[in-house]
């Protein structure tokens, strides 16, 4: 899809090149490249592109500036963790060195400006593209509305491109700002998927090969992940093991239906770990080896390798106890002075099920606390840290809110963690907490 990019003022084999290395994302970057007009010409003053993550915001742009050789600088927010360092980046990138040292100590907008502004003015559009945009809202309160303007503070062609992974709502100042030209890059649906993974394929393999191992990759994985990144890396860390078979002439390129029920294990196994780089592809590697030579199954639970800070071991714990013990057995593991509580009444009668069967009950963010500080070992004042490891233990997926955001007052968690995982976390604090569990009195 050449014709896309086909633009006036750009040479037609550096647009070609640029079209073949952007697949599947020809449409926006044929929309960007109308956006910045010819290179002689002004641009708008900003554009702000967003998308969820690896939706090929950063590539089309890279590849855009690269191909047509035009003078840009790139900045990510999360390495320009000053702005001192972003307007150096920016003067350094186009005028060199020598200039970027006329920055003072603790540059100001001021600085950046007047310093810019006496450098020889751009004879094409001059882009800054800063990555990771949504870091400018941590920044000083006027430096977001000054970028927006920057073409009008320093009086030259210059274009800023913010890249993001959330709106620009967001963004928006209270006391307003100058509005960038808004563009969405889509996530890539399973036919774009496919059709860009299958050009990563092996040399020594097929290309219908390839395409069928990646069909069953995304078969697995789609409904999890559409993140293209970590896709590409489970393809690569996989393949090997799909192609065994006929590395062992158990079979042919051919039988397809062999080679898929070879694979599918393995990937199940793999789905569980997507994003969690707890292990590296070697020793991944390494795993599936030893698995294969002693019979016993050994596949990565997503949880079984997180290493946990002291705390938040105990609060998992507590987070747990809420989750499989009825609320009126409190009482009775958790105070010292519960008064007596009839055996019969207390200890559970033929019954047919048991919580563990039932599946985990959603608990009030007070009750875990309130167990949290029963079990743990010492005095523990309650404070910020604590309850910023709850959220980054939901965000791990050991826990989950079933609350909706907007009840601040009284969330709702349900631990998501099996009896197994939780009994090795015991063991690492030295709690017994089969001794606090109602199905194993």
């Amino acid at each position: 899809m050449t014709g896309l990019l086909e633009h006036p003022g750009y040479d037609e084999e550096r647009l070609r090149r640029a079209a073949e290395q952007l697949s599947c994302r020809e449409l926006q970057a044929g929309m960007l490249l109308s956006l910045m007009g010819e290179p002689q010409q002004y641009c708008y003053p900003s554009i702000f592109i967003y998308g969820h993550r690896a939706s090929g915001k950063s590539h089309v742009i890279n590849v855009l500036m690269k191909e047509l050789e035009l003078p840009h600088a790139t900045v990510s927010c999360v390495e320009c963790v000053s702005v001192a360092l972003l307007f150096e980046q920016v003067l350094h990138s186009f005028f060199g060195c020598d200039v970027a040292s006329l920055l003072p100590r603790s540059p100001s907008l001021t600085d950046f400006v007047r310093i810019y502004r006496q450098q020889s003015p751009a004879q094409q559009t001059r882009y800054v593209v800063v990555e990771k945009a949504e870091l400018l809202r941590d920044a000083d309160a006027n430096l977001l509305p000054a970028l927006l303007r920057l073409q009008e503070l320093v009086e030259d062609n210059v274009t800023i491109i913010l890249l993001s992974e959330i709106v620009w709502d967001t963004f928006r100042p209270n006391t307003g700002c100058f509005e960038p030209l808004l563009l969405h890059f889509p996530d890539y649906s399973k036919v774009e998927l496919q059709q860009i993974l299958s050009q990563d394929r092996h040399p020594s393999y097929s290309a219908e090969l390839y395409s069928f191992y990646v069909n069953i990759l995304l078969g697995v994985f789609y409904s999890v992940c559409r993140d293209l990144r970590e896709l590409r890396h489970l393809a690569a860390l996989n393949f090997s093991k799909f192609c065994e078979p006929l590395e062992e002439g158990k079979v042919k390129e051919t039988d397809t239906h062999k080679l898929w029920k070879n694979i599918e294990p393995h990937l199940k196994k793999a789905m569980q770990t997507v994003y969690l780089r707890e292990v590296s592809s070697l020793q991944w590697e390494q795993m599936q080896q030893t698995e294969d030579e002693t019979g016993a199954p050994k596949g990565l639970s997503a949880h079984t390798h997180v290493e946990l800070p002291f705390y938040s071991k105990f609060l998992l714990i507590a987070a747990y106890l809420a989750s499989y013990n009825p609320a009126r057995t409190d009482k009775r593991f958790f105070m010292k002075h519960h008064g007596k509580i009839k055996k019969t009444n207390f200890l559970k009668k033929n019954e047919k099920t048991t919580n563990h069967l039932l599946g985990p009950k959603p608990f009030p963010l007070d009750r875990l606390l309130a167990i949290f500080y029963s079990v743990v070992d010492g005095r523990v004042t309650p404070t910020a840290s604590i309850f910023s490891q709850i959220s980054s233990l939901v965000t791990l997926q050991l826990l989950a809110q079933v609350s909706h955001d907007d009840q601040l007052d009284s969330p709702k968690y349900k631990c998501a963690v099996s009896l197994e995982f939780i009994c090795n976390i015991s063991r690492t604090v030295n709690f017994d907490i089969m001794k606090y569990l109602y199905d194993f009195l």
